[in-house]
């Protein structure tokens, strides 16, 4: 909510704190240039609110947790359960809980100085945004990095300051990406075996007609509660981003 907030203050100070537009639903010509630069601050406005939550999302560890919550529900064979609806709200909740130090260094650096008009928008923007893009860099690969460095032919940034959020977010995701599928892939291969040991236990006793799963899933499932399956993928996971 901190990080919303922060995106609504940066744009209303587009404005001033003073001359606040007024949105007016009604057709007529535009009189004076500052009208028209209004009109563009207002689409530009909304143009952020419609885009705020996947940025927010995208700058997160909101992807990883998601990817892995997505793996462990088709490695386990279920396909609605626990439904999406729980699945997304306990990743949110997650992502919460791991970005709650970056929201609050920058409300503290950023956004409050800026609302005590202690310090001026570009300065409240930088300050605002870079507790994020040090988690982004924490948690980007060096070759993910240098991929998009490559494709838009920039030379090599001399510090991690002179590196640009066009260039460090989608890397952050590439690396989100391939973080969250390492992780899939583990959580998969106990499941993978059991389902193989059931395979292989029906076709010796001549049960080839009767579906694996309907035998495998609830030893999954039992096996998932005995080792306390979401106390280990959660604290791991959480533990997972540097």
């Amino acid at each position: 909510m901190k990080a919303l907030l922060t995106l609504l203050i940066f744009s209303i100070s587009l404005f001033g704190a003073d001359d606040l537009p007024i949105v007016n639903l009604s057709v007529a010509a535009l009189e004076e240039p500052a009208q028209f630069v209004k009109t563009i601050n207002i689409a530009i406005i909304l143009a952020l609110l419609v885009l705020a939550p996947s940025l927010l999302l995208m700058v997160t560890s909101f992807t990883r947790i998601i990817i892995v919550f997505s793996f462990l529900r088709q490695a386990m064979g279920l396909q609605q359960t626990p439904p999406t609806q729980i699945v997304i709200s306990l990743a949110l909740v997650m992502t919460i809980f791991i970005m709650e130090p970056y929201a609050k260094k920058s409300w503290e650096e950023g956004v409050k100085p800026y609302m005590e008009e202690t310090i001026g928008y570009e300065e409240a923007f930088e300050k605002g945004v870079q507790p994020f893009k040090e988690f982004m860099i924490k948690n980007t690969r060096e070759s993910d990095l240098a991929l998009f460095y490559r494709i838009k032919k920039e030379p090599n940034p001399k510090n991690i300051d002179d590196v640009p959020l066009t260039l460090l977010m989608p890397a952050f995701i590439v690396s989100e990406l391939r973080t969250a599928f390492e992780i899939g892939f583990l959580i998969f291969l106990p499941f993978l075996v059991i389902d193989i040991i059931v395979a292989s236990i029906l076709m010796s006793l001549g049960m080839m007609m009767l579906p694996p799963v309907m035998i495998s899933l609830p030893i999954k499932i039992i096996f998932f509660i005995v080792i306390d399956g979401w106390q280990l993928i959660i604290g791991n996971l959480a533990q997972s981003f540097k």
